[in-house]
């Protein structure tokens, strides 16, 4: 039994480009990636579908949050950093006493 294939984004949208290009049939792209022709269809009307968002602001938006929310969660591994060292050093004081 064989396993799926599974593309990247970046392969998808590499194969729709070429589709989009018109220098070959969408059957020969098809057959050139080892892919069925009817998949190559499905991803070439989602990337159509979907082309506005690459002009608009909620993608903006939506990087902003990505980068306050990557800021944020950076800071809050630094601080479960040093109040784990913390807690070790705590201990290894208590255990003195």
């Amino acid at each position: 039994m064989e396993k799926r294939r599974h593309f990247t984004p970046e392969e998808k949208a590499k194969i729709v480009i070429e589709v989009l290009r018109e220098e070959k049939t969408l059957n020969e792209i098809a057959v050139e990636h080892e892919v069925h022709p009817n998949l190559v269809s499905r991803w070439k009307a989602e990337f159509l579908n979907n082309a506005a968002r690459a002009f608009s602001k909620e993608a903006e938006e939506v990087e902003k949050v990505r980068q306050s929310y990557e800021k944020e969660k950076d800071e809050l591994l630094r601080q479960i950093g040093q109040l784990s060292y913390e807690v070790t050093w705590l201990k290894k004081k208590s255990g003195r006493i």
